[in-house]
């Protein structure tokens, strides 16, 4: 079935639910259609096209999360969400461990380690901790497996050269991300975009974002580019309750990680308690 086909299926599918949902449960339906417009409206550079994105393509899953995504920046409140951050934005007890965290990575010299099980896919991921519990990982890495107080994913994504995403939204929003440049990059053209924000890794190695904003990542250059992948959770006075959401995303979606990342090669997928 070619790419085409699928799209138009996918189209139909959701504008069937759509007039199925504002038929037969028309205000439960209004009240997805007022938080996802809430939602979507955080995102800067905002024109038809994100709406489309949202609503209509890959950002479905997000807007469906959208009153619980709403109801955990309320909740995180008085740190109100920022969309794109600074290191020094966040409490500083997250900054050591954020530190203490890309120190390991530097010292574990992980892309020499990892190259080997890349293989030629033109993006590859693997993982050493998914939402709290650690992975398998081909290679070891305890300072990865520890018991840290705010990370709860820890991962490596591997570009092959001239290898972009497509413009895409996280789904969940208990947790944000931080990505950390793993290689020298010399070339401006390996970015990543958030919106009209674009980070060139040559410039900085450490990103971090909530990354239900619509986003893109690029490497347009002629080298690999390797990016540490860490999930935290969200500075808030009512921490737990975030625990809470991360612990229930991570038995729904328990061994089924490959369904956000089903155009990369997963080097690993399985757990250990």
């Amino acid at each position: 079935m070619n790419r085409t086909i699928k799209k138009t299926i996918k189209f139909i599918l959701v504008g069937g639910l759509f007039v199925a949902l504002a038929y037969f449960l028309p205000i439960l339906f209004g009240i997805f259609i007022l938080c996802g417009v809430i939602d979507v409206s955080r995102n800067r550079g905002l024109d038809v096209s994100v709406f489309q994105q949202y609503f209509l393509k890959n950002g479905v899953g997000t807007w469906m999360a959208s009153p619980i995504n709403l109801l955990l920046d309320v909740l995180a409140l008085p740190y109100w969400n920022k969309g794109v951050y600074k290191l020094n934005d966040l409490p500083e007890d997250y900054q050591t461990e954020i530190r203490s965290l890309m120190r390991s990575a530097d010292e574990g010299e992980l892309v020499n380690r990892l190259e080997q099980h890349m293989g030629d896919s033109p993006r590859a991921m693997v993982f050493f901790k998914w939402y709290g519990k650690n992975n398998e990982a081909p290679i070891s890495m305890p300072a990865f497996h520890e018991d840290f107080r705010f990370v709860r994913t820890i991962g490596v994504s591997a570009f092959r050269e001239r290898e972009r995403t497509s413009k895409h939204f996280g789904p969940f929003r208990p947790s944000f991300r931080v990505l950390y440049c793993l290689n020298e990059i010399k070339d401006e053209s390996a970015y990543i975009k958030v919106g009209p924000v674009e980070h060139r890794w040559k410039n900085e190695r450490l990103f971090i974002f909530d990354d239900t904003l619509l986003h893109q990542s690029f490497n347009e250059t002629d080298a690999p580019r390797y990016v540490l992948f860490v999930d935290i959770v969200r500075p808030s006075y009512l921490r737990p309750v975030f625990d809470l959401a991360i612990s229930l995303i991570r038995v729904m979606f328990k061994g089924v990680n490959g369904v956000f990342y089903k155009n990369w090669k997963m080097v690993n997928a399985r757990t250990t308690p």
